[in-house]
């Protein structure tokens, strides 16, 4: 007799957690694994070397450490209707500084002064934004040309090359417990940055600045406050981005360091559930979007892709998972 009930609850159960937010990305992901898996011999393979722990998967996760910094914050900016271009000019930004600086000033020095630099950037972007009602695109790509060529004129044109200290290179190429420091650097800007959403009313704020401005207003949220937050708070990850991965090739590229990583910090937030209209968001679904670019890109390199092919594959998979992931498809899977 209850065999039909149990039978009727199982298909609900599973369209439930379908459902879930983090559904779709993380099976994203886990395809993309298993289709590299199946292809290159070895992909998922791990080994400890000295004491560390190395393979493609710990590759993937170290490579990936700058654009989940840079996704954590844009998925703030976008669950506020925003947009920030200018992600990759404040990565160049504080690469520059913390380069020029680190040899004559000391580490401690370099990296104040390089989060500095990206937190007057955020300072920047909030004011054009919140303060002057500029548009998010428009005010961001401002910054976006203008703070790539003043990264230029602090490194004379030139890719400014880090000798020492060597404790500059622990943050983009240590390891702590076998495993990257770059690591350990993300999970503890995540666990802050969720730590702010779930246990204060900020997370709140800023779903309800999203989803109307103008009620959240209303209803006594100061709109411009976290607006100019959520600025400040996406350069600030950028800038730290820009450290590691300057500390990681031990030099500063003004002109390719964080090139069109603002393109991919969008496009986790996209592919981890967040919506470009505002209003919902999630951390946990960002860092795995992150991760599926990084994973799609390492695959595509391990798969001897030509490289001219590479930007078309990529496109193909993001177009179908974003797919997977509009209200059209889920309101059909549901019926």
């Amino acid at each position: 007799m209850n065999s039909p009930s149990l039978s009727m609850s199982t298909p609900s159960a599973r369209t439930k957690a379908w459902n879930h937010p983090l559904a779709r990305p993380v099976a994203a992901l886990a395809l993309l694994l298993a289709v590299a898996a199946a292809c290159v011999p070895g992909f998922l393979h791990l080994e400890i070397k000295d004491g560390h722990l190395y393979g493609n998967l710990i590759d993937i996760l170290h490579r990936a450490a700058p654009l989940m910094l840079a996704a954590l914050g844009m998925t703030l900016v976008i669950a506020t209707r925003g947009i920030d271009v200018s992600v990759g000019a404040v990565v160049a930004i504080a690469a520059a500084v913390g380069c020029v600086l680190v040899g004559s000033q000391g580490l401690a020095i370099a990296i104040a002064a390089a989060l500095g630099a990206a937190l007057l950037c955020g300072l920047w972007n909030g004011l054009l934004v919140a303060a002057l009602g500029l548009q998010p695109i428009i005010a961001t790509l401002i910054l976006m040309v203008a703070g790539r060529g003043l990264a230029q004129l602090l490194t004379d044109g030139q890719i400014i090359t880090v000798y020492e200290p060597v404790s500059f290179f622990w943050l983009g190429g240590g390891h702590l417990l076998g495993l990257p420091v770059s690591l350990f650097v993300v999970a503890a800007v995540a666990g802050l940055t969720a730590l702010l959403m779930k246990r204060t009313a900020l997370g709140l704020f800023i779903q309800a600045v999203g989803i109307n401005p103008v009620a959240a207003r209303l209803a006594g949220v100061r709109t411009a406050a976290i607006v100019f937050f959520v600025y400040v708070y996406c350069s600030l990850g950028a800038g730290l981005a820009g450290l590691m991965i300057s500390s990681n090739i031990r030099s500063a590229d003004a002109n390719n360091a964080g090139l069109l990583l603002e393109l991919d910090a969008i496009l986790a937030v996209t592919l981890g559930g967040g919506q470009l209209g505002g209003g919902r968001f999630s951390l946990a679904g960002s860092l795995v979007g992150a991760l599926i670019i990084q994973t799609l890109t390492s695959a595509i390199y391990a798969l001897g892709v030509p490289p001219q092919v590479t930007m078309v594959v990529k496109a193909i998979v993001v177009f179908a998972v974003c797919i997977s992931q509009s209200p059209v498809w889920s309101t059909r899977r549901s019926q």
